[in-house]
């Protein structure tokens, strides 16, 4: 009866949450086309309804840990879910993605996408997938900020393993900023596909960065330890805090 409930729940609050991204979608675009700054608005006004909303819909509360960077970055992150993507954005001030390219296509998404200074890569294609990331960077006009990408290029599930590619460590070594790793363990609650979610607290945590000069081996083998041991020992809060009740 418990699991109809939250089913039920879980139902309503993804039909209120894409009822509210076209809203808001709708009445941020004219106000996004003037300026990127008001498109960083309006994208953000709609990832902190999401975490509001979710909060009393389902029961799923959100933590943030350690420090967001404020200034230009690299941010490499676990993906578990859409949820990791939306509590990333609520806190890093100019976030733009390394995303696929056939979500530039999605009449709201890929909208604010382009406004914001995201940039697509076709799937499956890693060597022309490395070099449109650098050139992106290279060419001098994209939008600075806090450039996000997910080294293992899709969403994984909690436990599955997936290796890290070698393009978050070509960008590491282009750009010369401090890289900092995003551990989660969102995927607990909200999962990769289907409508139920979980109540609980997900949690994302901001890891001290990795600072540049690794050579990209080292740099690979460094990220993929801290992001797995920072989300493998947030998951298993969860299942601790899960077992005393």
């Amino acid at each position: 009866m418990l699991f109809i409930i939250q089913w039920i729940r879980s139902l309503i609050f993804a039909l209120q949450m894409y009822l509210a991204m076209t809203v808001i979608a709708f009445f941020g675009a004219p106000i996004s086309l003037l300026r990127t700054d008001y498109a960083y608005l309006v994208v953000r006004f709609f990832c902190n309804y999401v975490t509001w909303s979710a909060s009393w819909i389902i029961g799923l509360k959100t933590e943030i840990r350690g420090e967001p960077p404020s200034g230009e970055m690299l941010i490499a992150a676990k993906h578990q879910s859409f949820l990791d993507v939306i509590m990333i954005v609520s806190k890093t001030p100019k976030p733009k993605f390394i995303m696929k390219s056939s979500l530039t296509f999605m009449p709201i998404i890929g909208f604010y996408a382009r406004r914001i200074g995201c940039i697509p890569v076709k799937r499956g294609k890693r060597s022309e997938a490395i070099k449109t990331m650098l050139s992106a960077v290279q060419d001098g006009n994209a939008t600075p900020g806090q450039l996000i990408i997910y080294p293992q290029g899709t969403r994984v599930a909690p436990g599955d393993k997936v290796p890290y590619k070698v393009g978050a460590a070509a960008l590491y070594e282009e750009l010369g900023q401090p890289c900092m790793p995003v551990a989660c363990n969102v995927g607990l609650f909200w999962g990769r596909l289907g409508i139920f979610k979980k109540p609980g607290t997900a949690t994302i945590e901001f890891l001290p960065p990795i600072m540049p000069g690794l050579d990209r081996e080292t740099f690979l083998s460094k990220l993929e330890e801290t992001i797995e041991k920072g989300s493998n020992d947030l998951m298993a809060e969860v299942l601790v805090s899960n077992a005393q009740l």
